[in-house]
């Protein structure tokens, strides 16, 4: 939770200034343990976050890496960070000889595109910022600007755990389904089990449900099953093709089980799955999913390859 751009600092998590000292860091610790504890009728993730938090910068060592990460340390001490703020950044390449997956488009380009848009007008006033993902700043922009990394960035991982599946698998992403600016699908992905719409998201907190939609603070009226299955529709509209389920990917640490079935939303099976578990749940199907093979597969494919536009 504390890697995503939506997240609040270990500090914050505490309510400690980054220059507490070691000893208000352990007292502010043990109060904020005792406020979330779940028998005492605190709140299971926040509790969960504290305890997080302790592991963060409860001890020197700890608590340097920590702030040398994400923008906590002093100058003299950032000499040597830049490693450790790959998280900001588009994954590189791996040096990997097997199969891939065959894919198209580029996964959370068009958020990365509006993340620097809006960091350049709010942080530089319309000119080049010159460490747009710094993360000192990244945390200090508005949320909206911080929700457009978080989700580029959940998009890049799924990219690329669907990427390690093989040549049996193939993914479209960033599809457009509508007109509007940013009106997109982030997956479309053909398996050997189906075809599913998918959509990768960040909150930053655990996923809590209500009548087959996720709903929490940070996810603020989004509706994300409901916009990914009209996405779904509009792409299926287009190319005259039928999607067997809808899958949404978060973080691990977002979701209590690594795999959480909604049911059929509008006729459609809905599973909330961690970003470890989708691999399996792509190999295997989203249960009560339509199969798909032999010829029709190769129909879909042919019917996307036509249809498909990117944003």
């Amino acid at each position: 939770m504390f890697d995503s751009p939506l997240s609040a600092s270990a500090y914050d998590v505490l309510g400690v200034d980054p220059d507490a000292t070691a000893e208000e860091i352990k007292r502010a610790f043990r109060l904020r343990l005792r406020q979330t504890h779940p028998d005492a009728g605190g709140d299971a993730g926040a509790f969960i976050q504290v305890q997080r938090a302790w592991e963060l910068i409860g001890t020197a060592e700890a608590r340097v890496a920590y702030d040398r990460g994400h923008g906590f340390a002093t100058a003299s001490s950032t000499e040597t960070s830049e490693q450790d703020w790959s998280v900001w950044r588009a994954p590189t390449a791996r040096a990997d000889s097997r199969p891939k997956a065959r894919a198209y488009g580029h996964p959370g380009g068009w958020r990365r595109e509006r993340f620097l848009t809006l960091m350049r007008e709010w942080a530089g006033h319309g000119v080049e910022v010159p460490d747009p993902y710094d993360p000192a700043l990244v945390r200090s922009a508005p949320l909206e600007i911080r929700r457009l990394l978080a989700d580029a960035l959940a998009e890049e991982a799924t990219a690329a755990t669907v990427s390690d599946l093989g040549m049996g698998f193939t993914v479209w992403h960033d599809v457009a389904a509508g007109p509007g600016a940013g009106e997109k699908l982030d997956h479309v992905i053909l398996s050997p089990s189906g075809l599913y719409g998918v959509m990768s998201e960040d909150f930053a907190e655990l996923a809590r449900f209500r009548r087959g939609e996720i709903i929490g603070r940070n996810v603020d009226g989004l509706a994300p099953v409901a916009t990914l299955l009209a996405r779904m529709r509009a792409i299926a509209r287009a190319a005259k093709v039928r999607f067997g389920g809808a899958i949404i990917v978060l973080p691990d640490d977002d979701l209590d089980q690594a795999v959480t079935p909604l049911g059929k939303v509008r006729g459609v099976p809905v599973v909330v799955v961690r970003r470890s578990a989708l691999s399996m749940v792509l190999r295997q199907g989203v249960p009560g999913a339509r199969d798909i093979g032999g010829n029709e597969l190769f129909d879909v494919r042919t019917r996307l390859q036509q249809t498909v536009r990117f944003v």
